[in-house]
């Protein structure tokens, strides 16, 4: 898949400003979540790298030491994630700490991923069957 068009200079600049191991995990989780699906949307909100489709999706947040692969609504993913790797304890985001290139799993990491955009789906779905009810639509997906 061709990323030309789909990436945006704020990003580039972003990674430019990294120390160059963390620029090459965050380059390659860029190329994952990109390569994931071409119904993403490349942004920069809160300093950050965010992908959304149907809302926010996922994000990469990168530190001095580690790059975090976080998830919007990883809460929701925890039951999917049979490798165990989603942490966090707050009351819907989860990540994924990456520490160094090998510890990147392109595989696990995509599946994950292609669950959180089928997750927004379902929100898509429902507000289109229900205009106006994007609030009701959470919390009625989060009573479920």
């Amino acid at each position: 898949m061709d990323e030309k068009g789909r990436t945006i200079e704020a990003v580039d600049k972003y990674m430019m400003d990294l120390p160059e191991d963390i620029q090459i995990i965050t380059g390659e989780l860029r190329k994952i979540i990109l390569h994931s699906s071409t119904k993403l949307i490349e942004e920069f909100k809160w300093s950050m790298p965010n992908y959304s489709y149907h809302g926010l999706l996922c994000y990469l947040q990168a530190s001095k030491k580690h790059v975090n692969l976080g998830f919007h609504r990883g809460n929701e993913l925890l039951d999917k994630d049979t490798n165990k790797l989603l942490q966090g304890t707050g009351k819907t985001m989860r990540h994924i700490r990456i520490k160094k290139f090998e510890d990147i799993q392109s595989e696990a990491f995509a599946y994950l991923i292609k669950e959180a955009l089928a997750l927004n789906e379902t929100i898509k779905t429902y507000t289109k069957a229900v205009p106006g009810c994007r609030l009701k639509c959470l919390q009625r997906q989060k009573s479920i």
